[in-house]
């Protein structure tokens, strides 16, 4: 699991600094997760393949969450996409994208699905054999949701001298792999255990931004391997948090520490601050294992 963080900052975009958006690359799929102002040209700058990414997750319709998907979806059509673009998020960014592309004369070759969303409780918006995605109702100033992103179990790893040892042909390898026995030639059944590992753990990993704090999301995301989780304030900027709806570095430390998650990473920091330290030496009184989020930095899990 890998996770690119495109931008991470608070409001507005600057020179040096980026409004949210990042890339996270889990079982095979690039999922973009919100879509600020130069989202784009953070993709190209870091050599991220446009065409991979075939699903959008935008968390809410404040501009510095998704003021950059028009042009995002404008360029998907001026490189000739074919394949089909998902885009989730809530009620109201179909009639926004649409407008848009109408008052331009554009449209795009490709299909553009709108998965328009409006539950204040968590629901799976996405799923296939591999991943499933749900939503994290969050507490902001607008209509709000995070995203939980959880692998499926895969299959079992082949046990290769295994295999040798009791002479077992190709053509049984994918169900030993999906946890079958396999009876041989003599009548024998070799144990599925015998011929294979577990699968490994499946990994989770939890965006929550923009939200006040809030204890509520605890249970969806109890035990996830990653957090991200706002961090726009440091604690002498407690006052501005419940009427702007975001949260400090303690809160999102407080957060992790309930949910008893692996990691924590620190985002989507107030531009007022001259540097993102503090952030992670405020949350580690709360929290140990804090990584701060940066334009440009990549994880891997």
């Amino acid at each position: 699991m890998k996770l690119q963080i495109l931008g991470c900052y608070a409001a507005t975009p600057r020179t040096i600094t980026n409004p949210t958006s990042q890339v996270l690359d889990i079982k095979n799929h690039m999922f973009l997760i919100d879509c600020g102002e130069g989202t784009q040209v953070q993709l190209r700058k870091h050599k991220i393949k446009f065409s991979r990414i075939n699903h959008i997750f935008i968390s809410h319709l404040h501009g510095d969450h998704f003021y950059g998907l028009i042009g995002l979806i404008s360029t998907f059509m001026l490189l000739n996409r074919e394949n089909d673009l998902h885009v989730y998020g809530p009620k109201g960014i179909k009639e926004i994208i649409l407008l848009q592309l109408r008052a331009s004369g554009s449209f795009t070759g490709y299909n553009l699905y709108f998965h328009e969303l409006e539950s204040t409780a968590s629901e799976v918006i996405f799923e296939d054999e591999t991943v499933m995605v749900k939503t994290i109702p969050l507490n902001h100033r607008v209509y709000t949701n995070g995203f939980l992103f959880q692998e499926k179990l895969g299959k079992r790893h082949l046990n290769v001298e295994a295999v040798a040892k009791y002479k077992i042909e190709k053509v049984y390898f994918d169900k030993i792999k999906s946890g079958g026995n396999v009876t041989l030639d003599s009548g024998e059944v070799i144990a599925n255990e015998l011929l294979s590992f577990p699968p490994d753990a499946p990994m989770s990993y939890a965006f929550c931004s923009d939200t006040l704090y809030d204890e509520a999301i605890v249970p969806i995301i109890k035990d996830v391997d990653v957090l991200y989780h706002e961090s726009t304030f440091l604690d002498s900027e407690m006052q501005y948090t419940e009427k702007t709806k975001h949260a400090t570095a303690k809160e999102a430390a407080k957060i992790a520490k309930l949910a008893n998650v692996k990691q924590l990473i620190l985002g989507h920091y107030s531009t007022r601050y001259g540097s993102i330290e503090p952030f992670k030496t405020e949350a580690q009184t709360i929290f140990k294992n804090v990584l701060l989020a940066d334009d440009g930095k990549e994880f891997e899990f």
